[in-house]
């Protein structure tokens, strides 16, 4: 069995440089890789396209390499809470492609199985369709998205064992799943990195197939993206 695990995530990240293309899991800020995303805004590397549902908060995920202006276009669904994503968008500072939910989940599904391209009925007759392929299934017209092409896929998990099988816990198991296997290198940060054959394999969600590269990741600050609470009574 082939050994993934790597002793930092500085070795995770090796070979990463300006001018590419990363995937990076997670829902607002739930399952982001933390860990991968301070060792690129640490690294400095700039011109980045970033894809990823959103881009976090001002101060958080994301929105730390949108600050610093080390990405160039983000391909996102979401503008999210982040002010600075905003603002660089309508300011045109920020190259953005907006892209339907599930039409972003499927592009990293499609990278992930193979598959060149998808049809979608998401988007047909609005903006999204423009200057694309459209056809006609069963009276049913469909847009065909391309599958992403991306350098690095850098996801989270809860649990992971050395041969690179990852499990999710709750909404975490969002994006990540999808992402991994989708880019050339995935790099996997877990909460619990345990030795080859210690999962349960009937509770691994994804298997090390799709995964190059784990660690072990540390100081989880886990923020919460909208605290809601009830007025007590």
């Amino acid at each position: 069995m082939i050994n993934k695990k790597v002793n930092s995530v500085k070795e995770a990240t090796e070979g990463i440089s300006d001018n590419m293309t990363f995937m990076l899991g997670g829902f607002g800020l739930s399952g982001i890789p933390e860990n991968v995303i301070k060792a690129l805004v640490d690294s400095n590397i700039k011109e980045l396209t970033c894809i990823s549902n959103n881009a976090g908060v001002d101060d958080f995920g994301l929105g730390l390499l949108l600050k610093k202006r080390q990405i160039k276009k983000m391909v996102s669904s979401y503008v999210g809470e982040n002010d600075e994503f905003e603002r660089q968008m309508l300011s045109g500072e920020l190259d953005v492609e907006l892209i339907p939910q599930g039409t972003l989940a499927e592009r990293c599904r499609a990278a992930q199985a193979g598959f060149p391209a998808i049809f979608t009925p998401a988007g047909y007759g609005t903006e999204v369709a423009e200057g694309k392929e459209v056809r006609e299934f069963d009276g049913k017209m469909y847009v065909l998205e391309h599958a992403f092409k991306a350098d690095f896929a850098f996801v989270k998990a809860w649990k992971g064992d050395d041969a690179g099988n990852l499990i999710f816990k709750g909404t975490a198991r969002n994006f990540n799943p999808v992402m991994c296997g989708a880019a050339t290198i995935t790099v996997a940060e877990v909460e619990e990195l345990v030795p080859a054959g210690t999962l349960d394999p009937n509770q691994i969600h994804i298997p090390g197939i799709f995964v190059q590269r784990i660690f072990q990741g540390k100081d989880y600050e886990k923020r919460i993206e909208q605290r809601t609470v009830r007025v007590r009574e």
